[in-house]
């Protein structure tokens, strides 16, 4: 595929699988259930696009933008994100298992109640997301900045915090059963529980 400039179209029922394109910018515009399988996606802006189920199985994309866009229902089975920014864009009902991201800025993205189980996210800029009711199970969190990120009822056992930036996190709210902290994690994590560390 060419590297289109497009804006306000819809496009249904594409059978893009394998298609490599570079540097297309698409805006306002919506995805209903295309193929995007095993494609490759190299510099893309999406920009308050709606993606709608999408197949996105096997798919790379690489310094991609999806920026406050929505995806509903999508596949993300195998695929790989390489350095994209998903700033303020929403996840719904998106099969997110097992997927690979490798660095990247998804701040004020929302994630409430996705299943991220063993899913590595480490050294990912996650700033004010939307992590509520998530579930981050056994999830790589390392290096993360999750400053800011809302964490309420997420789950987040056996997950590794070692770290991450947890600044401006209610901590009071999330459950680290069985996570992996550092020291000063665990001394934060103490004074929001009311100790005094001294």
């Amino acid at each position: 595929m060419e590297a289109p400039s497009i804006s306000g179209q819809t496009f249904s029922g594409k059978d893009w699988a394998l298609a490599e394109v570079e540097r297309a910018v698409y805006e306002d515009c919506a995805f209903h259930d295309v193929d995007w399988s095993e494609a490759r996606l190299s510099g893309c802006t999406f920009l308050r696009c709606e993606f709608g189920n999408i197949r996105f199985n096997a798919t790379e994309l690489s310094s991609c933008a999806i920026l406050q866009s929505t995806l509903r229902r999508c596949n993300f089975f195998d695929a790989t994100l390489t350095e994209c920014k998903l700033t303020g864009t929403q996840f719904s009902d998106c099969d997110l298992r097992p997927l690979t991201v490798d660095g990247g800025d998804w701040s004020f993205v929302s994630l409430r109640g996705a299943n991220l189980t063993a899913v590595s996210l480490a050294g990912l800029r996650l700033h004010e997301a939307d992590l509520e009711g998530a579930n981050l199970t056994r999830a790589d969190l390392r290096g993360a900045d999750l400053s800011a990120a809302r964490l309420r009822d997420a789950v987040l056992k056996g997950a590794d915090l070692r770290g991450a930036d947890l600044d401006a996190v209610a901590l009071r709210e999330v459950d680290l059963t069985g996570a992996k902290i550092d020291i000063a994690q665990a001394g934060l994590f103490a004074q929001a529980h009311g100790a005094v560390i001294g």
